[in-house]
């Protein structure tokens, strides 16, 4: 992001529920599973769920230190294949790459143990979202395309697979216990149908407990534009079924995907 850099202060305990919780539920994660998250540990997605959350589950986790396609645009495919891979979660930059290389390298490997998919970073465009689903997942796995930021922890808004329906594009409905509103540009709370700028009305175990040698900063960034809410920076639609749909950053933000 621009302007001065900001180290976000997390707790142990309330980041490390929602980390095990999250990945646990939304991921279907199992003891034993093989789990495959292609993020780095200078993202906080490396963090949360390459690290903690999975190992926490008791789960295997694939650590891969290459780039998705190299030596061929098949290597992540083939990585799957060679470990059995249960539960892959990568960005859309990498998918939008991987789809531009060609379907043919998907198509070369099995992909027979991948039971779901994930997405993180930024909204996933529906062409990728359908790629993903149709050409790598053979239109059987689940996509999980998880809202949530350095600041939250852990997922706030996500699919959760079997128990809602998905829609290419949308984050769908909130986590347990998240309770997220979307308010005008004067904080008052919007129903039903709507546009506008995403809050989170109530704490969730991994709040943000300060930034790292400037608590003032902490207070006027998230909590002081709209006294009650956090304040994500992120604006948002819900449409008639409740869902959500991330409509991209309302501050002077550049997204970076540290996959």
């Amino acid at each position: 992001s621009t302007g001065k850099p900001k180290g976000v202060l997390h707790s142990t305990g309330g980041y490390m529920v929602s980390a095990a919780t999250t990945v646990k539920h939304v991921f279907n994660l199992q003891p034993g599973d093989v789990y495959w998250c292609t993020a780095d540990c200078g993202w906080i997605t490396g963090h949360s769920y390459l690290t903690y959350g999975p190992l926490i589950n008791r789960a295997v986790n694939i650590v891969f230190e290459g780039v998705p396609t190299h030596p061929t645009p098949a290597r992540c495919w083939e990585v799957v294949d060679k470990h059995q891979v249960k539960q892959f979660y990568t960005a859309p930059t990498a998918i939008r790459s991987l789809m531009r290389s060609g379907d043919q390298w998907v198509k070369a490997t099995s992909r027979k143990s991948l039971e779901i998919l994930g997405s993180v970073g930024e909204p996933i465009n529906p062409e990728a979202w359908r790629w993903y689903h149709e050409v790598v997942g053979d239109s059987r796995c689940p996509i999980v395309d998880t809202w949530w930021q350095t600041e939250t922890g852990a997922h706030m808004i996500t699919p959760l697979p079997g128990a809602w329906a998905e829609k290419p594009g949308s984050a769908t409905l909130p986590f347990f216990g998240v309770q997220p509103v979307i308010v005008d540009d004067k904080g008052n709370e919007l129903q039903g149908e709507c546009e506008g700028l995403l809050m989170i009305r109530a704490p969730w175990p991994s709040t943000l407990r300060t930034v790292y040698g400037d608590h003032e900063r902490y207070e006027s960034n998230y909590f002081g534009p709209f006294p009650g809410y956090y304040f994500t920076g992120d604006g948002a639609r819900r449409d008639a079924d409740g869902y959500y749909w991330i409509t991209g950053r309302v501050d002077d933000v550049i997204n970076v995907s540290g996959h």
